[in-house]
């Protein structure tokens, strides 16, 4: 029988390969027979390479990224998973001086571009993990096609994780780079007036929030030596972020969101519903207004984690404010599964339309789960 590796584990330095079947081993890790994992699903002994494996942040292993990391190991040292000579990759960049690891970003940068050129759209991914896993190193997978094209610079940010502090940590980390970001747009080509934000779950929460508290004091925080810079965005894409923490779990879920462990509670210190004030602070739809930022917000109707009428709900209270909004429906689509070119091509429509000045953009509308 054939065997293959289901992941291939960094321990201490030396590389263990742990040589499975890896479909069966899938499926008995799949408690709840989603067609993901997530970390609690998973051997206590793999759970501290779960951010390795989620490639896309989005707080779950696919089967796509169960089979891909078996390919990862040795390729593209020093350069990042899959980086193309075309482009250039600052790593770990300290955006709040603090040299602490999770506050540092990526930036990549198209390498053929004229001293004459204007300078480039930014667009910054903020990866998800329910704001305790997960690590900047998987936005390059979402950025990798708008900075190949030469049309974008890009940047991955990490912030720190509930494990380590807690709300409003997060978006103030978040803010730190997005300031420090517009400080050094001159020295790297980018235009500080178009920056978009990009976000997956937990980073889709971060991103919905830097859209709609801008010039939020006490969201800003002090963090870095850039505090007199703006931290706004010009637009967001928000990929299935949860909007209001208190009703997750009004809807059907596979995670208590109530319970004092769920990710929500880690992230404001205790059981939402005990902390309903702290529970509001932290959530998007309660600091809507009509001067927030123009948003993309993509969810599929069976997402498991993260329901859909979240993003329903945000919707109609930003478009009520005004603000303008699209949402595309995935008919079908789980957390993050079946999202196909169709998501591909909305995003870029809605970046090229806000950030480059194009004609064409996009609009509500429901689309087949893989379309």
């Amino acid at each position: 029988m054939k065997k293959s590796c289901l992941f291939l584990l960094v321990l201490g330095s030396g590389l263990i390969s742990f040589a499975q079947e890896r479909a069966s081993r899938f499926e008995q890790w799949d408690r709840n027979k989603d067609g993901t994992l997530t970390v609690e699903e998973l051997p206590e002994i793999l759970r501290k390479n779960f951010s390795r494996v989620d490639r896309d942040g989005d707080g779950v292993i696919s089967r796509e990224e169960d089979a891909a990391i078996r390919d990862r190991s040795g390729k593209g040292k020093g350069k990042g998973p899959g980086l193309p000579d075309s482009v250039e990759k600052l790593a770990d960049l300290d955006y709040a001086g603090t040299k602490n690891p999770r506050q540092a970003l990526d930036l990549f940068l198209p390498k053929e571009r004229s001293a004459e050129a204007a300078p480039l759209p930014l667009v910054v991914f903020i990866h998800g993990g329910g704001w305790r896993n997960g690590d900047k190193s998987s936005g390059w997978t979402r950025l990798r096609e708008l900075v190949e094209s030469g049309d974008y610079a890009a940047a991955s940010i990490g912030y720190r994780l509930s494990g380590e502090a807690q709300w409003p940590a997060q978006i103030h980390d978040c803010k730190a780079a997005v300031r420090w970001l517009r400080a050094h747009a001159s020295g790297y080509g980018y235009d500080p007036e178009k920056i978009a934000v990009w976000g997956s779950s937990a980073g889709g929460h971060l991103v919905a929030m830097l859209g709609v508290s801008s010039g939020v004091g006490e969201l800003e925080g002090s963090i870095g030596t850039h505090g007199e810079v703006s931290s706004g965005v010009t637009c967001v894409v928000n990929f299935f972020g949860p909007s209001e923490l208190l009703t997750m779990n009004d809807h059907p879920s596979t995670i208590d969101h109530d319970a004092t462990t769920s990710p929500e509670s880690l992230l404001i210190g205790g059981a939402i519903q005990e902390n309903p004030d702290k529970a509001k602070k932290a959530s998007p739809i309660h600091w809507v207004s009509p001067d927030d930022k123009p948003s993309l917000i993509v969810h599929g109707t069976e997402d498991q984690l993260v329901p859909y009428p979240q993003s329903v709900e945000f919707e109609k209270k930003l478009e009520g404010a005004g603000v303008p909004t699209v949402l595309l429906t995935v008919e079908g689509g789980g957390h993050g599964k079946g999202f196909g070119p169709a998501v591909t091509e909305a995003v870029k429509v809605f970046l090229d339309h806000h950030l480059r000045g194009q004609e064409k953009t996009v609009n509500d509308a429901t689309i087949a789960s893989g379309r």
